[in-house]
């Protein structure tokens, strides 16, 4: 009876005395074609051909056979390794040029994850993909290289350590205790919470947890957390809860309980801009005479939505509600007229 694995041998090296780094597809079809030759090779001659180690090719047979399927058996009497029935071709990877521009793009978007714990992890996944690839691929890779990147105007601060035990509690479904300041707060206070799930939301970074001391849903910012401490207990996240449903009619991450028609005239300075952009679910643009727009949304706060306006300056007019237009007109009159310090 035969056996399937051949003997260990210890690592060889090259002539030279280094060994070689090659992508594992190109060694793993190397093996392939040896195997297909029907001359039996075994690890050391494999290693000295491929110029890697023999416990390299040991590994690449094992995820041939079991991950790949294919049917290779070792022989003792002829000391080799040879397919026990015909292969017609390589298992190989089948990626077309436009998915490879899409993967280096996703590379390129690592950079809002860069420091956190997600940065190696998607970084190690993608170079993975990448020297899976075949080598026919007719994609310019420099050329992409030096067309493509992304920009952050103003890149959150993260405390890593903090951002990690946010990430690691939230996928293991543990309490936690915070130490955090919100915005005008003279000193911090400490927050128990259940982090239900943490978000990057137009490249800032959120929590969503459960207050005990509030009894509701809370959105925390992990710049404004001076510590995390797990409190040895672990939680049920509720199955109703939907981040999709919750930010459903807010601007961006904060929702409340109003029900508010908005409607916001561009003038045509403006009007190609915010035409450009599907800026939420619910908006509908209205065209108006003189190459202006009208745009209406359905929103549960309007918190959000009076600092965007203030950012068009005097190109926005809100129409509705009246209590927007008013803040909107408060909040102007003070840019133009500071209170006295």
């Amino acid at each position: 009876m035969s056996s399937s694995r051949e003997p260990k041998s210890p690592p060889e090296v090259t002539a030279r005395g280094a060994l070689h780094s090659r992508p594992p597809l190109e060694r793993m079809l190397r093996i392939h074609q040896a195997l297909s030759s029907g001359k039996f090779p075994n690890a050391s001659t494999l290693a000295r051909e491929i110029e890697v180690t023999a416990k390299t090719i040991h590994r690449d047979i094992e995820f041939m056979r079991d991950r790949l399927g294919l049917p290779i058996e070792f022989h003792p009497a002829q000391n080799g390794y040879a397919y026990t029935e015909e292969v017609s071709a390589f298992p190989n990877l089948q990626i077309t040029e436009g998915e490879l521009f899409a993967l280096i793009v996703a590379e390129k978007a690592l950079q809002q994850y860069r420091g956190t714990n997600f940065e190696k992890p998607l970084l190690s996944a993608i170079k993975k993909m990448e020297q899976a690839l075949p080598d026919t691929i007719s994609l310019n890779l420099a050329e992409v290289e030096q067309t493509i990147s992304f920009r952050t105007r103003a890149e959150p601060i993260l405390n890593l350590e903090i951002f990690d035990a946010l990430a690691k509690a939230a996928a293991r479904r543990q309490q936690i205790e915070l130490t955090y300041r919100k915005p005008g707060q003279q000193q911090p206070e400490k927050r128990l919470v259940d982090p239900y799930h943490l978000a990057n939301i137009n490249g800032e970074w959120y929590l969503f947890a459960y207050d005990h001391a509030r009894k509701d849903i809370r959105t925390f910012v992990p710049a404004r957390m001076h510590s995390v401490k797990p409190t040895g207990r672990t939680f049920e996240r509720p199955r109703r809860f939907s981040l999709e449903e919750r930010l459903r009619d807010s601007f961006g991450v904060v929702s409340g309980q109003g029900e508010y028609e908005v409607v916001i005239r561009f003038n045509a300075r403006a009007a190609d801009y915010v035409r450009e952009k599907k800026w939420h679910e619910s908006q509908q643009l209205r065209e108006l005479k003189g190459g202006g727009v009208e745009l209406r949304l359905k929103l549960s706060s309007l918190r959000e939505i009076e600092r965007w306006i203030l950012s068009w300056g005097g190109d926005a007019t809100v129409v509705k509600p009246r209590e927007l237009a008013a803040a909107v007109r408060e909040a102007a009159h003070r840019m133009l007229y500071p209170a006295e310090p």
